[in-house]
């Protein structure tokens, strides 16, 4: 798998958050170190291995999975003539003692999980070895108990210890060195006991001076009455010293003649951590075991992006049976890039033993190289532009595109003139076609969307648009290309359909009617188009708005509300309060005629004989008193605003 794919497909932010629920440093490692495999029953195997983990966890939060700290340095230095350190062979010991606990753990949950709990069956009973470690090593020192001679010679220092202790502290109290002290205190200097004499008294106690004070006055001598009792701790020390050692040299090689069953144990502690990791990243997506095939088919069920967490939107989509090259279009930021990124993303997962975010009866192909092409790639040292980065890297793709490829292609032909970049897509779709690829590909080409629909093998694919809410669902519609939905949205935003319909024609070369596909009433739209003409005479000549000093408003003007930031068109002039009477959104308010400035004279708007009624009354409304002009209608009441 090469840098581009794991880099476009953030496969290395996934194995980060896998290796998260790691225990031990190797662990997280396997992790990061995780490569597809092709082989199917070890996939499979993988894959069983983590929905065993996951029942395990069901019925038991965690599992006695150790951290492996100091172990491997045992394993490192085993061979090297070097006795460990006590710490390290407890370290040691933890760790034998948590495979003895892990036994018993995987022992208990042979009836849910019979594979992954057998493993532990390959552990040789090491229990011995522990049981020793832990009879000579106490509170991080050998113990006296190790061996006779160790315990003989720590008795005889702890009893010359104690006399030696009495006797200084005797000289200290009496009357024969009390005048020469500095002060009545016994303390030691590189493990010899000495007493504080003043500098200038020195030659007058008979010993050796071992230090001096910081500021010279005091010299810290050993009386010669102690040095003959001193010496022997010293040499008894020694003695310890060298027993120490011949046990910590004993328990080394005992920890050497077990080197392959405690690898063996180390490696075992790693894979199920490895296990564990997985499984617990699969209960946080909430993820499932899928089917693996070789026949190149991906049949995804509510799958999720596993990065995008409760954000990501459910995808549906099968590829491989009907056909095998997807081409997907819709307008910017519709999920197009998600949605193939994650498919490359969770056919890496299920390759590499993860389970995927998706609903059971899922299916991932197995495919021998993930090939993508998405983002710009540029960079400084090649001094490329962004569109020829891309094209080095189609070419490349194109070059190592086999039948057992799956290949994700993001707004391919984008960065140069439309028109070649469409043929140089739509080529390079034909080639990796012809080669055999499973093929997923992005663009906003239009003429690409045709070339789909026509092509044999290929299917169009759409983001779904919310036209209501100017909003992409990112839900993908396969069988059915998508659009900009530049239209739609000026269309919902109020643009006038006129307007649409002149861009349509120039856009494909057809005509087409967009005045049913408008909310809002046609009369409203011809208004809004001569207010937009009339707004832009007013701009041109604002000296002349400014000398109206004065207005009084008719029905059918259109007004300028500030207060409210909206316009409306005049029901009822001004009464003698000056309250006028306006229609602002399909309902009448009162506004004082000076909160009002005119925007649109009536006459500016409509026609001499224009019926207002069209403006101000209901279309049911209107109706009714079309068909009561023809014959009576009994029991009929019109409903309109008071005066």
């Amino acid at each position: 798998m090469n840098n581009e794919t794991i880099k476009a497909l953030q496969f290395t932010d996934l194995k980060n958050d896998v290796a998260s629920f790691a225990l031990s440093e190797p662990g997280k490692n396997v992790v990061l170190a995780l490569e597809p495999s092709v082989n199917k029953r070890q996939i499979e195997a993988w894959l069983n291995e983590v929905t065993e983990g996951k029942k395990i966890l069901a019925i038991s939060s965690s599992a006695p999975i150790h951290g492996l700290h100091g172990i491997e340095y045992i394993l490192k230095n085993i061979n090297k003539g070097i006795a460990f350190r006590p710490e390290q062979l407890m370290s040691l010991h933890d760790f034998l003692d948590t495979i003895e606990k892990l036994k018993r753990f995987m022992k208990d949950k042979e009836y849910v999980a019979p594979v992954i709990t057998s493993y532990i069956y390959s552990v040789t009973e090491l229990s011995h070895v522990a049981a020793e470690i832990i009879r000579c090593i106490r509170n991080g020192r050998v113990d006296d108990y190790a061996s006779k001679e160790l315990l003989k010679v720590r008795k005889q220092i702890a009893t010359l210890e104690e006399r030696i202790k009495n006797r200084i502290e005797q000289l200290v109290k009496s009357t024969k060195y009390s005048k020469y002290l500095q002060e009545n205190l016994v303390s030691t200097r590189n493990g010899r006991y000495v007493i504080p004499v003043k500098k200038e008294y020195k030659n007058n106690i008979k010993g050796s001076v071992l230090d001096v004070s910081a500021s010279g006055s005091t010299v810290y001598m050993e009386p010669e009455e102690i040095s003959i009792i001193q010496d022997s701790i010293s040499m008894l020390k020694f003695q310890e010293e060298a027993e120490e050692e011949k046990i910590l040299f004993t328990l080394t090689g005992l920890v050497q003649e077990h080197e392959k069953e405690i690898k063996l144990a180390r490696d075992l502690m790693v894979s199920y951590d490895v296990i564990f990791a997985k499984a617990k990243h699969s209960l946080l997506m909430n993820g499932t075991s899928p089917q693996i095939n070789e026949h190149h088919v991906i049949r995804l069920e509510g799958a999720r992006h596993p990065l995008l967490g409760k954000d990501a939107v459910p995808l549906n989509l099968v590829i491989g049976e009907d056909y095998d090259a997807l081409v997907i279009t819709g307008p910017n930021t519709g999920g197009k890039t998600v949605t193939i990124k994650t498919v490359g993303l969770l056919t890496l997962m299920a390759q590499c033993g993860m389970h995927i975010p998706a609903e059971k009866g899922s299916e991932i192909a197995i495919f021998h190289k993930v090939l993508v092409d998405i983002g710009d790639g540029q960079s400084i040292e090649q001094s490329l532009s962004t569109f020829s980065s891309r094209v080095k890297n189609i070419i490349e793709i194109l070059a190592e595109s086999t039948p057992q490829t799956l290949v994700l292609l993001d707004e391919l032909g984008s960065g140069t003139d439309p028109a070649e970049g469409m043929g140089l897509a739509t080529s390079i779709l034909e080639e990796l076609y012809n080669k055999g690829t499973t093929m997923l590909a992005t663009t906003h080409y239009s003429e690409i969307k045709e070339f789909a629909n026509e092509q044999k093998g290929f299917c169009n694919g759409s983001m779904e648009f919310n036209v209501e809410t100017l909003k992409p669902t990112y839900r993908l519609i396969v069988g059915k290309g998508g659009d900009s939905q530049a239209f739609a949205i000026a269309l919902r935003l109020g643009m006038h359909p006129k307007l649409i319909e002149r861009a349509h024609q120039i856009t494909y070369k057809e005509t087409k009617d967009y005045s049913d596909k408008s909310d809002r009433p046609r009369h409203e739209l011809d208004r809004q188009l001569a207010m937009n003409q009339k707004y832009v005479r007013k701009m041109k000549h604002p000296e002349k708005e400014k000398a109206k000093q004065e207005i009084i408003f008719k029905k059918g003007d259109n007004v300028k509300i500030p207060s409210i930031g909206e316009f409306g068109i005049v029901y009822k002039p001004a009464d003698e309060k000056g309250d006028v009477q306006v229609m602002v959104k399909g309902s009448l308010e009162i506004f004082n005629h000076k909160r009002l400035s005119l925007y649109i004279k009536a006459e500016d708007l409509y026609t001499e004989d224009y019926d207002m009624d069209i403006v101000f009354e209901s279309k049911e409304n209107r109706k009714l008193r079309n068909k009561m002009k023809k014959h009576h209608v009994d029991e009929v009441i019109f409903e309109e605003s008071d005066d």
